[in-house]
């Protein structure tokens, strides 16, 4: 959320900045509730002002003995209470709407995004490891997880529908310690590590800045006035919702949960194996910071390096590109994509995704700290995936292949798995 004061200090960016990211928001609307808020709060302070002292004249009017008098003031004070009445509907309506409106109004930019109109315009910044020169025609994640009976999306849409699957045996394992591989690179970097809610309140995505926008994407559940949560970005960032916080050195979080999302609009696209799928799991890194706009880029550029270092020990070939305007989201600032080459796609995917929010959901959360002339402000937040399970196995597992079907597993992987160097097929590439 913005502070309106500052959207009418900014009205050309904010017009800008919803024709740069393709969001619906009416700011010519918000003015003019704006404008009626502001002139019904002014009318009504006034008559509650006038009544006021209407009220204190009915006193010293009664205590004088002057009855008539006394009862003329009274007449005036029901009069003055039932305009204040009518006044204060008009002003919860005007909140109301301003209140609404204020949650469609977007982040701007920061002043080195690209502008574009989708992921067409990221801007590739660097690329890090060598693409796999196979000899042999390799086989794709799903080909290869039926070889290694380690993935099973036949069974797993039989029990789940579409865009499910199973991960079993090794495959299982590999999934766990992608996950522990990440939580212990936090950990040794400073991160606070918990296992949270996925089950949330509506208030936790719309403070956060998923709802009201992201509700065609969230699953309900009904009767529940609850929902499950995309990321536990939601559930870290609402654990500090309403407090005033210590920022000298900012909070660092690590989240570990199952995510869920519905994928709406996206039939069609990536249908198969577990590239778009309803449920994963995923370490999440998130940054509460003091309102200092260096500081939160210097931790910006400090949780992508950690994603990067983690896919480094995954020995998998990545690019970083800056996220242009129309590919970003409305509470985004600023943000970063890392996408892993997948040799099944012969493109890069994306798997990663670092963002600079400013102090967009601090404020819808209430998350504030004191300044060093102890004055209120609200903190700065920032969030990036560590990993992201099971996306992450297709390119650990395409660009870990060998002719003979066998999968090589990275040497920071291995005390996860037993010390196996390699998996073997279940069956021979010959049979």
């Amino acid at each position: 959320m913005l502070d309106m004061n500052w959207i009418r200090d900014n009205e050309e960016l904010m017009r800008n900045t919803a024709a740069w990211k393709k969001v619906d928001f009416r700011l010519e609307d918000l003015l003019e509730w704006d404008d009626k808020r502001r002139e019904l709060r002014r009318e009504t302070e006034l008559r509650r002002a006038e009544r006021n002292g209407l009220t204190k004249e009915v006193e010293r009017l009664l205590r004088q003995g002057e009855a008539a008098a006394g009862e003329a003031a009274k007449a005036q004070v029901r009069e003055i209470n039932a305009q204040l009445t009518m006044l204060e509907a008009d002003l919860n309506e005007a909140e109301q709407r301003c209140g609404e409106l204020l949650l469609l109004a977007p982040n701007p930019v920061s002043a080195d995004t690209p502008i574009g109109a989708d992921d067409s315009g990221n801007v590739e910044l660097r690329r890090s490891g060598t693409l796999p020169d196979f000899g042999f025609t390799p086989r794709d994640h799903v080909e290869l997880g039926e070889l290694h009976n380690i993935i099973d999306i036949p069974r797993g849409v039989k029990a789940g529908g579409p865009r499910s699957y199973v991960l079993k045996g090794a495959g299982l394992y590999l999934h766990l310690a992608v996950q522990r591989l990440a939580l212990d690179v936090l950990a040794e970097r400073g991160f606070t590590v918990m296992d949270v809610p996925v089950i949330v309140r509506p208030e936790a995505l719309e403070r956060t800045g998923f709802f009201p926008g992201g509700m065609d994407q969230t699953y309900e559940l009904n009767g529940e006035k609850r929902w499950l949560a995309g990321t536990s970005e939601v559930s870290l960032v609402s654990l500090y919702s309403d407090e005033i916080v210590e920022a000298d050195t900012p909070l660092r979080l690590a989240g570990m949960s199952a995510c869920f999302r519905r994928e709406v609009g996206s039939a069609g696209r990536d249908v198969r194996g577990l590239y778009r799928v309803h449920q994963f799991s995923k370490i999440e890194q998130v940054v509460i910071c003091k309102s200092d706009p260096a500081v939160s880029e210097q931790l910006l550029q400090e949780i992508l390096a950690n994603a990067e270092q983690i896919l480094r020990l995954l020995e998998l070939p990545y690019r970083v590109v800056a996220v242009c305007s129309g590919d970003m989201s409305l509470k985004t600032h600023k943000q970063y994509d890392i996408e892993t080459w997948m040799p099944s796609r012969g493109a890069y995917g994306e798997t990663h995704s670092a963002s600079n929010l400013l102090d967009f959901q601090a404020r819808r959360s209430g998350i504030r700290f004191r300044d060093e002339n102890g004055r209120l402000q609200y903190c700065h937040t920032l969030n990036n995936t560590a990993v992201a399970t099971p996306r992450i196995l297709i390119p650990l597992l395409e660009n870990h292949q060998q002719e003979d079907g066998s999968i090589y597993i990275p040497k920071a992987l291995r005390k996860y798995m037993d010390g196996q160097e390699f998996l073997h097929a279940a069956v021979t590439a010959a049979e």
